[in-house]
């Protein structure tokens, strides 16, 4: 990779690590409802991308679902668990949408895995549950909605697959539209003073809800794009792992998110699992990583 494409993934990932810890202040600190902030984001996003929206990924139902899937559900779950987890431990949890994309390409492409990748599931996923242990073997809520939010990505990655050659801004367009579609009503039901509370933090959530929509969806995932176009598959998803890394210094600098030997050990464990899973899938297989970068 040549220095400057280098430079650019890691601030790629800067910008991804950066974004977990802001959108754990927005939702946590500040109190912004989530489903009000996932909406207002992807309403930005639609903005910016609508003129993508034409011509029409046929079929159109599977766009419109992949939409809900990576928008309405992906994102909004996550947004909703930092409720009640740290940004570091969301950035380890939703790590779990590698295996698990990996385990439904077995399913819905009929892949076939050898014992490397077999290897890596198995540490992908051992890691993360020792990160999401409780005393007395309980899980939290947080911890469960990460998962959904995993196994949304993971399955919109594969109907990233089945639909074939998508461009990146006309992906992001069907995506923010949906998701828009999907979780503004809901939060009108459920989040009734989301507009209130949101005003009530002034210009710093504004700029927040700009920097997640512009800096993070606009600018970083179409550079990603761009970078998986020009490299190697297994390459560049060896490198996303930077961005758990640097969400993990990047939390415990600035809003203190705790780190313990089990936070560390299952840190470890489940990020060599996943380099594993991304390097075999790297040489030939056709599957798709599924994204998990808020």
């Amino acid at each position: 990779m040549k220095p400057r494409d280098f430079l650019l993934f890691v601030l790629i990932c800067l910008v991804w690590a950066s974004n977990n810890v802001l959108s754990k202040v927005l939702v946590s600190h500040w109190h912004v409802p989530p489903l009000f902030y996932t909406a207002l984001r992807f309403g930005i996003v639609f903005l910016c991308t609508a003129a993508w929206l034409r011509p029409v990924p046929m079929p159109l139902w599977r766009i419109a679902f992949l939409g809900v899937l990576m928008g309405g559900g992906n994102f909004a779950l996550m947004f909703i668990a930092l409720n009640w987890v740290s940004a570091s431990e969301a950035a380890i949890v939703v790590q779990t949408s590698v295996p698990m994309t990996t385990l439904l390409s077995i399913v819905m492409l009929g892949e076939r895995i050898r014992w490397r990748r077999t290897l890596g599931i198995m540490l992908a996923f051992t890691g993360v549950l020792i990160v999401m242990y409780q005393p007395g073997y309980t899980v939290s809520a947080g911890m469960l909605l990460l998962l959904a939010s995993a196994f949304c990505g993971s399955l919109g990655a594969i109907m990233m697959k089945q639909m074939g050659e998508i461009a990146p801004l006309q992906f992001q367009a069907w995506v923010a539209l949906m998701g828009v579609a999907v979780i503004a009503p809901l939060s009108l039901m459920f989040e009734p003073h989301a507009l209130d509370s949101t005003l009530a933090v002034g210009w710093p959530a504004l700029a927040a809800v700009l920097y997640s929509a512009l800096v993070t969806s606009i600018f970083a995932h179409t550079a990603y794009y761009f970078l998986i176009a020009k490299y190697e598959a297994n390459l560049v998803s060896a490198l996303t792992l930077m961005t758990p890394l640097m969400t993990i210094s990047l939390g415990s600098w600035l809003i203190e998110d705790p780190i313990d030997t089990k936070m560390i050990v299952g840190t470890v464990i489940a990020l060599t699992g996943v380099l594993i899973i991304a390097l075999r899938t790297g040489r030939g297989s056709a599957v798709p990583q599924a994204e998990e970068h808020s």
